[in-house]
């Protein structure tokens, strides 16, 4: 699912870096979880799944964006 209030190629970019940051933890064992933990990030029940974590971490990077620019 796509933000509209965010630039499409920021989100792009930010949705391939949390899939290949994603990749990275489950190729080393961990989980969905982990992954949000290592954004510093809440785990919550749904977070069980690896599409919703990707997302979370996608959103999380383009609103760190956001804040700085503003």
């Amino acid at each position: 699912m796509f933000p509209r209030h965010v630039n499409p190629v920021q989100w792009q970019l930010a949705m391939d870096y949390a899939r290949q940051a994603c990749a990275r933890i489950f190729r080393d064992g961990g989980s969905a979880a982990e992954a949000l933990r290592a954004f510093d990030l809440p785990a919550a029940a749904e977070a069980s799944d690896w599409n919703t974590s990707v997302n979370r971490i996608a959103e999380a990077l383009c609103a760190g964006q956001q804040r700085q620019a503003a």
